[in-house]
């Protein structure tokens, strides 16, 4: 006859004690082992010889020192599956929130469907914030399945992340794996029926029958990041931003499912794209006057975005963010030889555009020469290339045609579909119709590939910094930063150029006794070894530098290897300007200045327009309104202009007079069109400003969070305090500590992960290189230091030096005035969670410190604060063992008298913790209530005793 176990009891099998989980029937229990984690988990039949347990009370033979209290406690929250806190995931996050991070998860709480736009700063932890909401919704019940779309360049790094900080173990769904994803599935399933959790590129959804499947199968909660490439608005939309839009809104539709969109850049200064993002949010907001009261009101429900500035402090806790970006423009002039070449290349250039000027064919002549004139103004090498190559936009049969391949091969675009191969270096060489091929064309032919090998020739005789003094100028530079300490990354245009800047630097840097390491990453590679290659390089001792193209340009982060930044090629979009910068200039940044260097052509009649007209204005305008805004139109206007002027004007005084005449216009109306822009955008700031979620509601969550897990110093003093304990010797490091593994006591040694190394580094953030271990709870090796801490205490059998943690101690200070007893107490609770698909049952732990004032049955209680202040008592003096044994005796026979105030406190923690929940829930709205109706939560009994520790006055001991 089976027996009826309640969730959060505990039981006795297998000989040791269990807590009962969710999800357990009469049938069949699902059992977690005291002091263990979610690994742990076992199911048991009742007919294994299940019965109900009371948690072991400590003995005399458990007298230990006076860290014993505090090492427990932590052990045991380590230990901790789901925490008494608000929040039902944090207990097994990897990651501490900072203060401010907990905002956007409070409005989520908020909504009974969370529908919310983040759009902080690039670099404050979109991220985690995200992350954070999906992984509370998760633990919940409120979602069962989550996708992540995203561009494929930054797949592989959301499911790091999401991985290694917050447990979700999420499947690529990109155009490299599908087909082998899709032979394991049953007739009828689907890739989102077979997998739960997904990250799904764009370029893998855009298809009309992935957008049909995924439309029909999506999981119920998506994150999509960089959602600002997913809206067109009044501009010259693109093809792929309005699929993704039609995408956006058709998933939206469904009033059921939770949609959290992150961007930095949600405003821009367009009214359209801006109405058409927050209009997936909630219908109302797409049409409502965003700047009424009402409509703002409505907003801020589902609108949060913060500077760096309103969060660099919050809640009296400093972020480190790099207090100041230098920046400097560093100019170089062309080589004689270098610059016959370029007046030879835009001679013939000239003679290319006039020639079907107006026809499909003359608009790829018109791009394939701008291009050849940025690679020439790149490298020698990427000229080279560029010379020896079709044109990949030859094809092109209309104008509109060439024009968008030619757009997407020569200018910066920010699009996320163009910046995956966007690096590849174009062609110059235009095939003629073979229809039309008489002998004079056939001629013009051979006599136009002749004169293009003939400038390759030229190219490639100009390679080394002597005749390519470009090169040489960023030589110097990057010395100069190195030798201030910085390892700079340095972004050029093209793969060739690329590999030609890191071969010289590999060649020139360095000496024997300091070398530098130096590497390039394209997009030739895929995404993992672009990761893998970066953390090789700053795995590395000592100096290194990066050369990339635009394919690190966006959502990688590089802070942790990097402190400055050198645009070897200027871009004509500076929004990548922008994007490369923010790579190490963001949250975790060690430096507390950050460098952007910028190389440009005094007399290659390019750079200077550029650098003048886009780069310098973007930089003033940001500084002066605050807020960074794209080009408006991408500053098409003004590259036009630039580009007639270069190729279909002479070189007389009077079109130089005319050229000069059409720019300054140009400059004019892009600025002042740029101006009104950031404007717009700045007023968007101050209008949506989060103010829904106040700090010190905030602060009262962040307190409750802490109370229940202990902060990461906490967590930190317990490691090495336990591995000092037990006869590991610990060395403090840049971002943490080592600690020697082989000298701990076997049965300790044993309970660690294999694999890992001796000494064993721990580092402060996620993630770790294998065989390192994080300061984190969810981390193996601390678990595993965690458990081993409890489990030791509670094992009479562990040799008493092999103990970190005793479960009772006698201690004579000076931090009482009398006889005190300090008890630390582990409280189950039962939890009821409302869910869109019905009530969710839930186990909460909870440890915590109570302290009284002279014996069991006469006890005086102390205040929660008073008896945390008892737990860093300091001993003033020692007591003989025999003494001590008759004193803790004395207290242990009335631990029984204690068990009617214990149980007290275990009814207000549990109104405490159903407070919290609600707290946090607390909303206006109607479906707000309804999500925090059913909610109960209820303390199991009796409530355990983990240690006890007797506090004597060290005058007149009583």
């Amino acid at each position: 006859m089976s027996t009826t176990h309640a969730v959060g009891s505990l039981v006795r099998a297998r000989g040791r004690e269990w807590v009962v989980l969710p999800g357990t029937t009469p049938e069949f229990l699902l059992l977690q082992p005291l002091g263990g984690g979610s690994a742990d988990v076992a199911g048991v039949f009742p007919d294994e010889g299940i019965e109900a347990a009371t948690f072991p009370t400590p003995t005399v033979d458990d007298l230990g020192d006076s860290t014993s209290t505090a090492l427990l406690r932590t052990a045991l929250r380590v230990g901790f599956t789901t925490s008494a806190g608000p929040f039902r995931s944090l207990a097994g996050l990897a990651v501490s929130p900072r203060s401010y991070q907990y905002v956007p998860l409070l409005m989520a709480l908020r909504q009974d469907v969370v529908r919310l736009l983040i759009a902080d700063d690039v670099g404050v932890g979109k991220t985690i914030e995200a992350g954070l909401i999906a992984a509370e919704l998760l633990a919940q019940g409120s979602a069962q399945r989550m996708a992540v779309l995203c561009s494929p360049a930054l797949a592989e790094q959301w499911q790091r992340e999401l991985s290694a900080k917050f447990g979700i173990e999420a499947v690529l769904l990109l155009t490299s794996t599908v087909k082998s994803l899709e032979r394991g599935l049953m007739m009828n399933e689907s890739l989102f029926d077979r997998h739960p959790y997904v990250i799904v590129s764009t370029d893998f959804i855009k298809s009309d029958r992935r957008r049909h499947e995924f439309l029909l199968r999506c999981p119920e909660l998506v994150i999509v990041d960089e959602a600002h490439n997913s809206v067109a608005g009044s501009g010259l939309g693109q093809k792929g931003r309005h699929q993704r839009y039609e995408l956006l809104r058709d998933l939206a539709a469904n009033q059921n499912r939770h949609l959290i969109l992150a961007t930095a850049t949600p405003h821009s200064g367009d009214e359209e794209a801006f109405s058409n993002l927050v209009g997936l949010l909630h219908p109302d907001l797409g049409t409502a006057d965003l700047s009424s009261p009402k409509g703002r009101e409505l907003l801020a429900r589902h609108f949060v975005q913060r500077r760096r500035g309103d969060i660099r402090r919050y809640l009296d806790e400093d972020t480190p963010f790099p207090s100041d970006r230098l920046t400097l423009d560093v100019p170089y002039s062309l080589s004689p030889a270098y610059r016959d070449l370029f007046d030879d290349v835009l001679a013939y250039a000239r003679d290319q555009v006039r020639q079907d000027a107006g026809s499909a064919k003359g608009r790829v002549r018109w791009w394939s020469v701008l291009a050849l004139l940025r690679t020439l103004a790149s490298s020698p090498r990427a000229a080279e290339a560029t010379l020896r190559t079709r044109a990949a936009n030859s094809e092109a049969t209309t104008v509109a045609e060439a024009d968008s391949l030619g757009r997407a091969a020569v200018l910066d675009e920010s699009d996320e579909e163009t910046l995956e191969g966007m690096d590849t270096t174009p062609g110059a060489l235009i095939e003629t119709d073979a229809d039309s091929a008489t002998d004079a064309v056939t001629t013009t032919k051979a006599t136009e590939r002749r004169r293009l090998l003939d400038f390759a020739k030229r190219a490639g005789q100009l390679h080394g910094p002597d005749q390519d003094r470009k090169l040489g100028s960023l030589t110097q530079q990057v010395k100069k930063l190195l030798a201030n300490g910085d390892n700079p990354i340095v972004f050029c245009r093209f793969i060739d150029t690329a590999h030609y800047v890191a071969e010289h630097l590999a060649d020139t840097l360095g000496t024997k006794k300091a070398p530098v390491t130096v590497i390039s990453v394209t997009g030739e590679l895929p995404p993992a070894e672009r990761e893998r290659r970066v953390a090789e390089l700053t795995a590395t001792d000592g100096m290194h530098v990066l050369v990339a193209t635009d394919c690190l340009s966006e959502g990688v982060n590089l802070q942790h290897g990097f402190s400055a930044v050198v645009h070897y090629d200027l871009c004509w979009n500076p929004t990548r300007h922008e994007q490369r910068e923010g790579r190490v200039d963001r949250y975790l940044q060690r430096k507390d200045v950050v460098r952007a260097l910028t190389l440009y052509g005094e007399d290659n009649g390019i750079d200077g327009i550029v650098l003048d007209v886009l780069i310098r204005r973007h930089r003033a305008i940001a500084k002066a309104t605050g807020v960074a805004v794209p080009v408006p139109g991408d500053g098409q206007g003004l590259i036009d202009a630039l580009a007639e002027g270069l190729l279909l004007r002479g070189e007389s005084s009077r079109d130089q007079l005319m050229l000069d005449i059409d720019l300054n216009a140009k400059a004019a109306e892009l600025e002042q069109a740029w101006q009104s822009a950031a404007e717009k955008e700045k007023a968007s700031r101050a209008r949506f400003a989060q103010n829904v979620i106040r700090p010190e509601e905030v602060a009262r969550q962040v307190e409750e969070v802490r109370a229940a897990l202990g902060s990461h110093g906490h967590l930190e003093q317990f490691i090495t305090a336990s591995l000092s304990s037990l006869g590991s010797t610990i060395t403090r490091t840049g971002d943490g500590f080592t600690a020697v593994t082989a000298t701990l006591p076997l049965g300790a040694r044993t309970s660690l992960p294999l694999g890992l190394r001796d000494p064993l580094p721990f580092h402060s953030e996620p993630p770790a290189d294998p065989g390192h271990a994080v300061i984190a709870r969810t981390d193996p090796a601390v678990q595993a230091l965690a458990r081993y801490v409890l489990e030791s205490a509670l094992d009479s059998t562990v040799a008493p030096h092999d103990r970190p943690a005793r479960r009772a101690g006698v201690m004579i200070t000076d931090a009482v005035r009398t006889r005190t007893t300090l008890l630390l107490v582990r409280l189950r609770f039962h939890l009821t969670l409302p869910t869109p698909s019905g009530l969710r049952q839930k186990v909460a732990e909870d440890a915590c410190v109570l302290a009284f004032e002279g014996s069991p049955n006469a006890a005086a209680w102390l205040v929660d604060d008073e008896a945390e202040r008892l737990v860093d008592a300091q001993p003033a003096g020692n007591v003989p063992p025999p003494v001590a044994q008759q004193w803790m005796s004395g207290v242990l026979h009335g631990l029984d008298d204690l068990q009617p105030v214990l149980a007290q406190v275990a009814e207000h923690r549990a109104q405490r913790l159903l407070d919290a929940h609600l707290r946090a829930r607390a909303g206006a709205s109607k479906d707000a209530e309804r999500s925090r109706r059913g909610l109960t939560v209820t303390p199991q009994q009796p409530v355990d005793i983990l240690s006890v520790q007797l506090l004597m006055p060290a005058q007149g001991a009583q």
